[in-house]
Parts: structure tokens; C-alpha cells; sequence
């Protein structure tokens, strides 16, 4: 039997140890969780009913760890935390698939940090499917990713929402890159170099299902070459999605460039079973209504976003976004009236 053989066997006996390890965590970790619900629940029965309060929580904390010193993790502080989880949830069981998936940091994080039920399950719903690490899941948290997604504005053209029903979580028209250092003034090979030099960031912002092919992507047309900053694959749209980068505002004719460079690689690139490809146009600055005027009439799936390399005021994002509900109210009350 040859050596590569062998390498083999031994990597699916590997495989099947890891695999097991994980099905064992998820179970102990699903177990756990929902112990610290039901402890919660009870608590929280408690003091409703029967007045419990800091003290008496106190006592339970001092009862468990006096005789019961091998169990961790029963401190007053947490044992409110359990409460806090239970009550937060009680009427929205529908998650609890979600938060089971999540080991308790995560869900301590996302209950304690977010203010509605919206939000709640936009976090725990990406958690579960980006696979965020407690770190990853904090910066999400902190450069206000929910509010981001809700406010944006959509400027994708018409071809890219008929891709896929996800589109419109997997695009945004604005991305934030407070990780990156970089001088007010830079010039547009500065910045892919900075995204480059901060890939695993880059891509935690735009995505995990983005997976890079190359920088300065060499397409050829006729007898010349051409160079896309960015070149991406999407594994959920199963697309090509190439970026180009500008240091300035959105113009116009900015968008017939990524069109060809779309074009090329749908024509030579594009493997048959892949979708269309997509452009996402990063600039520096964009004016709403000259986007919604440049994409209008545009057949290609191009998204027009611009970014920000300092973190937005959360307080700011969250009063936009109180503004965008009350107005989503109102229209919503207006067309109930209209239809009477």
C-alpha cells in the first residue's frame, strides 16, 4: 500500500474524529443553553410570584457554590443573565433554533447589546450563518452592520435583484473600513493594498461567502488587457463578483467600465454553471439621485456603494433608523387609507 494511500485512510479517520468532536460540542452545547433557559424561567417565575430579588439570588449564588464547588459558572451576575435571557425570548420561542446554535457568549452579547426584537434576530440569524466568531460577532455589533443593512438604499441595478431573493442581504451601499489606516487623501492603489493587507477584515465586512480570485484580474478583449482592482467569488450567488475602486464621488460613466469588465468575464471567464457575474462599484462618495439615474436604464447587476473608513455614531445610525420606521408606518397607513 503506497504512503499517499495511506495519508488518505488516515485523514478520513481524522475527519471522522473532528466530525464527531463537533456533533458532541453542538449537543453539549445545545444542553447547556437550554439549561441556563429553563433556570432563567424559573427565576424569573420566582420573581414575579413570590417577590425574588438581588438577595435572594445572592443566596442561591453562595447556596451552589458552598456545596456544590465543581459547579462553574452560577455567580449572582450570571444567574440574572439567565433571567435576562428568558425574558427576553419568552415571546419569541420561534428563535429558538437560533440562539440553541450559539454558545452562550454569543447569546449574551446579543441580548444584552441590542435594543429590539429586530435586531435581535437579524444577529442571531447572521451568527448562525456567517459561523462568527464572539469577536467577529462584536465588531459586527459595534460598526452597527443591522442598522447599515436596513437603511441602505438599495443601489443595485434591477439584473442583480433578479439573481437571487438574497441579494438584498448580501449587498449594501455602504461598507465601513475603520480598520484600515489610511491618510485622508489616497490614491486608489493605497486602498487595494489596504483592503488586501486587511483581507480577513475586508472580508468579514462584505461577507464569508466572498472568497478572493486575484487582484488587478487580467482580462483580455481583442488585443488589449484589461485590470479589475478586485476579482471575488460569491459561494452563496455562485457568481463572480468584481469590485473596482474610486477615490472620488459615483460618475456616470463609471458604470459603463464595470459593465465591460462584466461582460468579459460572463463571455471568457464565467464557467456554465456559474450566474451572471456581478460589479460592485466602491466609491469614495455618491449622490442618491444620480445613481438611481445612472441605473435605471442599466441591464447589468451592478451594486453602486460607497465606504467610510471611521465608524458612523451608532446614536446617529439608530436615529435614522427610528425615522425610517415611523416613515414606513406612515406610508404604510397612507396606502391603507387609499385602498379603502
Amino acid at each position: 500500500m503506497t504512503e499517499v494511500l495511506l495519508i488518505q485512510d488516515f485523514d478520513n479517520i481524522v475527519k471522522l474524529i473532528q466530525n464527531s468532536r463537533s456533533r458532541a460540542f453542538r449537543a453539549v452545547n445545545t444542553e447547556l443553553i437550554d439549561l441556563y433557559w429553563n433556570i432563567g424561567k424559573y427565576i424569573s417565575k420566582k420573581v414575579e410570584k413570590e417577590s425574588w430579588g438581588k438577595g435572594v439570588v445572592q443566596q442561591l449564588a453562595n447556596y451552589v457554590k458552598t456545596n456544590f464547588p465543581d459547579l462553574k459558572g452560577f455567580t449572582a451576575s450570571n444567574l440574572w443573565r439567565m433571567r435576562q435571557f428568558y425574558d427576553t425570548y419568552k415571546d419569541q420561542e420561534k428563535l429558538a433554533t437560533l440562539w440553541r446554535e450559539l454558545t452562550w457568549s454569543h447569546n449574551r452579547i446579543i441580548f444584552s447589546r441590542c435594543k429590539t426584537p429586530e435586531e435581535r434576530e437579524f444577529y442571531l440569524k447572521l451568527s448562525v450563518k456567517e459561523k462568527y466568531s464572539v469577536r467577529e460577532l462584536e465588531r459586527q455589533i459595534n460598526t452597527s452592520v443591522f442598522e447599515r443593512t436596513v437603511l441602505a438604499n438599495k443601489n443595485v441595478a434591477p439584473a442583480v435583484r433578479e439573481l437571487s431573493a438574497g441579494t438584498s442581504t448580501i449587498f449594501r451601499d455602504q461598507y465601513l473600513f475603520e480598520f484600515l489606516d489610511l491618510p485622508e487623501k489616497h490614491s486608489e492603489n493605497d486602498l487595494r493594498l489596504a483592503l488586501l493587507a486587511n483581507l480577513k477584515k475586508f472580508i468579514l465586512e462584505l461577507g464569508r461567502d466572498f472568497a478572493l480570485i486575484g487582484e488587478e484580474y487580467r482580462v483580455q478583449v481583442g488585443n488589449k488587457d484589461f485590470s479589475i482592482d478586485l476579482l471575488f467569488f460569491n459561494r452563496d450567488l455562485q457568481s463572480l463578483v468584481a469590485v473596482e475602486l474610486k477615490i472620488d464621488d459615483f460618475k456616470p460613466e463609471y458604470l459603463g467600465k464595470i459593465e465591460f469588465y462584466l461582460e468579459a468575464l460572463d463571455r471568457d471567464v464565467k464557467k456554465p454553471q456559474e450566474n451572471p457575474s456581478i460589479g460592485i462599484l466602491l466609491c469614495k462618495g455618491k449622490d442618491d439621485e444620480v445613481v438611481e439615474y445612472a441605473l435605471s436604464r442599466s441591464m447589468s447587476p451592478t451594486v453602486i456603494a460607497d465606504y467610510e473608513t471611521k465608524l458612523i455614531p451608532k446614536k446617529l445610525l439608530q436615529q435614522k433608523l427610528h425615522e425610517f420606521y415611523e416613515l414606513a408606518k406612515s406610508n404604510k397607513t397612507t396606502k391603507a387609507e387609499i385602498n379603502k
